[in-house]
């Protein structure tokens, strides 16, 4: 029983020792020799510690010091042992992240009123919708390109309204669909076609085959296909 109880309290002094030493403080002093103009206040502040840690680690009551005596200055060093720190990975409080440069839009090479923006919106909706994004392209592509043809009006508004015998020359116009408000796909690729960056050869015509009943329009030569039309000139 006795052996027993010695290891016991073995065991626990060793934990009490090792917690101890885990996070210990240790105190450590700097020998200072007293001049002329010194006081306990001063050095305090010299040295970052309270007065009352200078009188302690000297052994004195009284807040007298001489000139010539030589007093020591405490110092608090923390000790963490059988503590590793690994090297952080987290960035300095004062990184600057650099900002992202925003996208640049591409720039319109011709430049139309925004009602004419919104109509020929409007009319790659009604003929373009449920085709592709480069499908809607195409469709306003081909009103552009009748705006720098001389066989056409020069305006959006002028090729989109023109009529062409007792019609008009897109069908939206004629059944009133053009009048539904457009989606943000034709709208941007309305943006897209303003950028004159595919001309689609100057292509002036698109239609149809399977729906397509003027024989004339088929003899087109075509430049291409996209989805469900053709586009010619």
């Amino acid at each position: 029983m006795k052996h027993s109880y010695m290891k016991s309290m073995v065991v626990a002094c060793l934990a009490t020792l090792s917690f101890i030493g885990f996070n210990a403080t240790a105190t450590a002093a700097t020998n200072y020799k007293v001049v002329k103009g010194d006081s306990l206040w001063k050095l305090g502040k010299r040295y970052s510690v309270t007065i009352d840690d200078i009188k302690k680690i000297n052994n004195r009551q009284g807040d007298m010091i001489y000139i010539g005596e030589t007093l020591a200055i405490p110092s608090e060093t923390k000790v963490l042992a059988a503590e590793t720190t690994e090297p952080s990975t987290a960035a300095p409080a004062n990184t600057v992240k650099p900002k992202a440069k925003p996208a640049e839009q591409e720039t319109p090479a011709v430049s139309i009123s925004a009602s004419e923006k919104d109509l020929l919106a409007r009319l790659v909706e009604a003929e373009a919708k449920g085709e592709s994004y480069e499908g809607k392209v195409g469709v306003a592509t081909v009103v552009l390109n009748r705006v720098d043809s001389p066989k056409f009006p020069d305006t959006v508004t002028g090729v989109i309204k023109q009529v062409v015998g007792k019609a008009y020359a897109f069908s939206p116009v004629q059944n009133g669909s053009i009048n539904k408000p457009a989606s943000e796909d034709s709208k941007k690729a309305v943006e897209q076609a303003l950028t004159r960056k595919d001309r689609l050869d100057d292509s002036i015509y698109f239609y149809n085959p399977k729906t397509a009943t003027d024989n004339w329009i088929r003899s087109r030569a075509v430049i291409k296909t996209i989805d469900h039309h053709v586009f010619a000139k």
